[in-house]
């Protein structure tokens, strides 16, 4: 299921939105939007990794490379 979402812009972002629709970056500006959502999602996972990472050094946890490493 699909949501509408309304959001203002300064006029120069939106130009930058409607420039990279125009040349072909994106097929529109949901798709630019979702993009740049996806990209946002990813640096957050990878955020939580690198902290869980942290924190299993910190702890002296092991790192379990396969499903293998559980036995």
């Amino acid at each position: 299921m699909r949501q509408i979402i309304n959001i203002s812009l300064p006029e120069k972002l939106s130009k930058m939105v409607d420039n990279a629709t125009k040349n072909g970056q994106y097929a529109s500006k949901s798709e630019f939007f979702r993009c740049l959502l996806r990209d946002w999602s990813e640096k957050q996972l990878i955020k939580e990794i690198k902290q869980s990472q942290k924190e299993m050094k910190r702890t002296g946890g092991t790192l379990l490379r396969s499903l293998k490493d559980l036995r």
